[in-house]
């Protein structure tokens, strides 16, 4: 496993716009629950190798959503990453191929209805049938690269809600888009629109191996699980 300092450092070398000084990587860590600390090791990672490469043209913001965690807590975070602070902490649903409270399982796969994992960056903004939303442009062959085909967007749901949680134990569920509560979509949309990244984490071990954007030093795996016939992978 390696440490923030590491990565933060990366950063910091490879892009001009993080020149800031890093000011407290525990405070960052704080701002974050425990549970979530290996989804954030894997979207600092991907962020540090999209910079390398030049894959995104935003570095000052980056999402992380981590898919291990059920639906009835905060699992999407926004990072300000020059000034280490959490901008946004939300709960975001996932599709419902994917399961009830818990995420379980991903597809690239069109007409799947489910969550896709990976590394995606952050397209353009638009007002459609949810209102404000913002495309996602999958990165990662195989994963998530068929998002524009199947109109994986980021956008408000009404099915995210407290109410909604009460009622049934968890989030209501979309066909494969990570949707936020509405009262916050337009405000999240236009902090990370037009080319920052998104990594929607899972410890699912083929992503992990193979996902370009973690390399060599990639947060640790869990066990393989059964393969998915409807993965595509």
């Amino acid at each position: 496993m390696f440490c923030f300092q590491t990565v933060m450092l990366h950063l910091l070398m490879l892009a001009g716009s993080l020149a800031v000084p890093v000011k407290s990587l525990p405070a960052l860590e704080a701002q974050i629950p425990r549970a979530s600390h290996a989804a954030l090791e894997a979207g600092l990672t991907a962020l540090r190798h999209a910079v390398a490469a030049g894959t995104v043209s935003r570095a000052d913001v980056l999402t992380v959503i981590d898919y291990s965690r059920p639906s009835t807590v905060p699992r999407l975070f926004v990072i300000d990453v020059a000034s280490n602070r959490v901008l946004f902490r939300e709960r975001v649903a996932h599709g419902r191929g994917s399961g009830e409270n818990a995420t379980e399982k991903f597809s690239n796969l069109p007409s799947s209805h489910m969550t896709s994992l990976g590394v995606f960056r952050a397209g353009d903004a638009y007002s459609g049938g949810h209102g404000p939303s913002l495309r996602l442009e999958g990165l990662e062959p195989g994963f998530n690269d068929h998002a524009r085909e199947r109109a994986i967007v980021l956008h408000g749901a009404a099915y995210v809600s407290d109410s909604l949680i009460a009622s049934q134990g968890r989030l209501g569920r979309s066909w494969g888009c990570p949707a936020v509560r509405p009262a916050i979509a337009k405000a999240l949309i236009n902090a990370i629109r037009d080319g920052s990244l998104l990594v929607a984490y899972y410890p699912d071990v083929n992503w992990l191996r193979r996902s370009a954007f973690l390399g060599p030093d990639n947060p640790g795996a869990t066990e393989p699980r059964a393969a998915d016939p409807s993965s595509g992978r």
